[in-house]
């Protein structure tokens, strides 16, 4: 005891149990130990840095501040500062092979703040986006990459990249205690560069390295790597765009979509995909020329596997690579909407896949799902069921509806799958669901988020339109959330689309006996506002094409198909259409390859094309067809009973606008003199006819102007019904 008092020997700088702690990539709070600290009166640092042998200290502005002494031959090394100011540090450091620099990121102070804790901490935060996962940023003198990401049961998080040899002992992170948030600022690296998170689960196990939640941009599959990326500059030139949708109301607005899968709506020549700009330069011209008034994409963000066609999300912020960089997808929604055209995303919050760099399990334990199986996993389609209840999962999803809104300029989200989420029984059998606390089968926590979603979408983007594709009676989808609704904008209307396409697989001889498979349908059509959706779900796994679909020899087939759209158009509804059935497609959809776009040179499915883009500039142009799509004074039936003759008929109207008259007869049998009531005496003029020749059909029609009558106590005119066709009559006051 004496002779340790007499020795003069400094005692040393870092406890040893701390070294090996740091260079084993053990310590659970290395900011404790690396980076600028104060000691005897003074200031130390320590750093570890692999492979160095010599290290020397220097502030930013390049002033020495001393030599460290290598204490652990991993590249530990420590030593006291000639500088009183705590600061960022710089270090040279020397090898066998040579010197380089490297500037200390345990020598900055954190980013987040207290106000970044409370919110996010609450699940009320709308900013998550600005704060979670990396961004290049100048912080404290130093430009870098700040990351964060949220795993609060991990013992350690590092992110892990090439700027540091996929080594997570070298960026371990900073823990915010209060909210389970890890972060680091890593100085000296830009965007374009891949990284990871390496986490250590709390019971020191490793989980497999992990994607960015929050990442921005991705590598390209099969890789899996996170890529940073600076933050969305695009100088955006659609005000005028934008501004009208602020102002619109969308029910009474025209809406005629048309549902993309960008990477096979066409191909390069060389059988690759088209990046955005090739797509803007060959897709936005079409869709303008055809006349619809929007694009709605099949997920674009990132996902590992081809044939999910992007509903197996693993990156929800980021646009697939895919296509090329996110500023390219900004630069084509831009285009878009300088040419008139808004653009949907299709957006999946109901499930994520299980591979193993992405959400699942995602600090060692069910973080962003649940960990009962029963409420937790997806048995149609092998994924993990979000945890709607959780509030930081909700925030997470209701953050990323907001980011597309803000950052894209997006005019639209389709939320897919809404009935999977909103039953706790949802294709589960007894026993493999458990009931609600009110011992229901709503999934309440789910109703409560897509509650939230809609109402701060609506709240901060007016223009924006949601759009639940829900195949179930519940009520109020688009009614508001402050009256009791989910607060989507629309509702795909499944149930028009199942009937119509049942009724007219059957042959025409038999459809007499099914005629309320076409009525049942007006019963409900004003209890939501809806998109009628003819999509790719109807056009994929052994369902064939529209074309095909339909009854008959070929010719009845291409009849019956352009008898069908006018009819839809017709229909009270906004419209969808997936690609390639506007020209007829003849194959059934695949992913893997181009539509054909050769049939085009053929006169049935040009006429087809033709027909579509008619359809589409008159409802367009007609107010009658569009501005009453959502509410019951603007249909009326006309004749709704003719089940012989599979003949319908019903009138279009709004306020101001002159009514137009739809008339179908689903029989190849042409209707000669057909006494047709209409709603006022006068002079209509046909306007739409699907057996127009110019279309490929037979050319039947009604030349000139039709005279309506009182007749037989009603107002009607005798008209030609042409086979399998449709029909429009526009009235033509004096």
């Amino acid at each position: 005891m004496r002779e340790s008092r007499k020795s003069t020997k400094p005692p040393p700088l870092t406890a040893q149990s701390d070294v090996e702690a740091i260079v084993t990539g053990q310590h659970g709070d290395p900011f404790a130990v690396l980076g600028v600290h104060e000691a005897d009166k003074g200031l130390i640092a320590r750093c570890f840095i692999p492979h160095a042998e010599e290290v020397e200290a220097f502030t930013l502005a390049g002033k020495p501040c001393g030599a460290l002494e290598c204490r652990h031959a991993a590249g530990f090394f420590d030593g006291k500062l000639g500088v009183r100011k705590r600061q960022p540090l710089r270090y040279l450091v020397r090898n066998a092979g040579g010197e380089w620099k490297v500037t200390d990121p345990y020598s900055f102070g954190p980013v987040l703040g207290p106000m970044d804790d409370y919110y996010i901490g609450e699940g009320s935060h709308l900013r998550l986006f600005d704060k979670l996962g990396a961004h290049v940023i100048e912080h404290e003198g130093a430009d870098g990459v700040h990351f964060a990401v949220w795993a609060p049961n991990a013992k350690r998080v590092s992110v892990v990249g090439d700027f540091n040899d996929w080594d997570g002992r070298r960026h371990a992170m900073r823990k915010r205690v209060d909210n389970g948030i890890w972060e680091i600022f890593v100085p000296d690296i830009g965007a374009g560069r891949p990284y990871k998170f390496e986490i250590v689960g709390p019971k020191g196990e490793p989980v497999p390295l992990k994607a960015d939640p929050f990442a921005f941009r991705s590598e390209l599959r099969p890789a899996t790597a996170s890529v940073t990326e600076t933050q969305l500059s695009h100088d955006w030139g659609d005000q005028a765009h934008r501004e009208f949708w602020r102002q619109a109301d969308p029910r009474r607005q025209p809406i005629l979509i048309y549902e993309v899968h960008a990477g096979s709506w066409q191909r390069g020549e060389d059988g690759g995909f088209l990046s955005w700009d090739e797509l803007a330069d060959r897709l936005i011209p079409y869709v303008a020329e055809m006349g619809f008034t929007h694009i709605e994409f099949l997920p674009i963000t990132e996902h590992p596997f081809d044939p999910s066609w992007g509903y197996q999300t693993t990156g929800l912020y980021a646009p697939s690579a895919r296509f090329g960089e996110p500023a390219g997808f900004a630069r084509f929604v831009d285009g878009a909407h300088r040419a008139g055209i808004g653009v949907i995303l299709d957006w999946v919050p109901a499930h994520f896949p299980t591979d193993a760099h992405g959400l699942a399990r995602f600090d060692g334990t069910a973080l962003y799902e649940h960990e009962d199986p029963r409420k937790g996993f997806h048995p149609d389609w092998n994924t993990a069921i979000y945890n709607f209840g959780r509030r930081e999962v909700m925030s997470y999803l209701v953050n990323n509806a907001l980011f597309w809104a803000e950052k894209y300029h997006l005019d639209g989200l389709r939320v897919d799958a809404v009935a999977s989420m909103l039953y706790l029984d949802y294709s589960r059998a007894e026993g493999q669901w458990i009931p609600n606390e009110k011992g229901g089968r709503e999934n309440l926590e789910a109703v409560e988020f897509l509650r939230r979603m809609n109402a701060a979408v609506y709240g901060a983007h007016p223009g924006i339109v949601t759009i639940a594709e829900e195949s179930t009676s519940w009520p109020k989808v688009s009614q508001p959330v402050h009256e009791g609704g989910l607060g989507f904008g629309f509702k795909w209307n499944m149930g028009f689309m199942h009937d119509t396409l049942k009724y007219l697989a059957r042959e025409p001889v038999h459809r007499k006996h099914h005629h309320d498979e076409i009525t049942f349908g007006l019963l409900y059509t004003f209890s939501e506002n809806f998109v009628l959706p003819l999509s790719h779900d109807e056009v994929v796994h052994g369902k064939g094409s529209l074309l095909n679909k339909m009854a008959g020899d070929d010719w009845q087939k291409f009849a019956t198909l352009r008898a069908y759209y006018a009819f839809m158009w017709g229909y009270p509804g906004k419209k969808l259409l997936f690609m390639g059935q506007e020209f007829a497609q003849r194959r059934e959809w695949s992913e893997a390859r181009a539509l054909d776009w050769h049939l085009m040179d053929a006169p049935a499915h040009d006429g087809v094309r033709k027909l579509v883009g008619d359809l589409n500039r008159i409802y367009r142009d007609k107010p009658a067809l569009h501005a009453r799509d959502c509410e019951p004074e603007g249909f009326g039936w006309l004749i709704v009973d003719d089940k012989d003759n599979s003949v319908f008929a019903w009138q279009r109207r709004a306020p101001g606008a002159a009514p137009i008259v739809v008339a179908s007869n689903f029989t190849p049998a042409p209707r000669e003199n057909y006494r047709l009531p209409l709603p006022a005496e006068g002079k209509w003029r046909e306007i739409v006819n699907t057996d127009a020749g110019a279309y490929g059909g037979s050319g039947k029609c009604n030349p000139g102007t039709i005279e309506a009558r009182e007749e037989g106590g009603g107002v009607s005119a005798h008209v030609t019904l042409p086979p399998l066709a449709t029909i429009m009559l526009e009235y033509k006051p004096e």
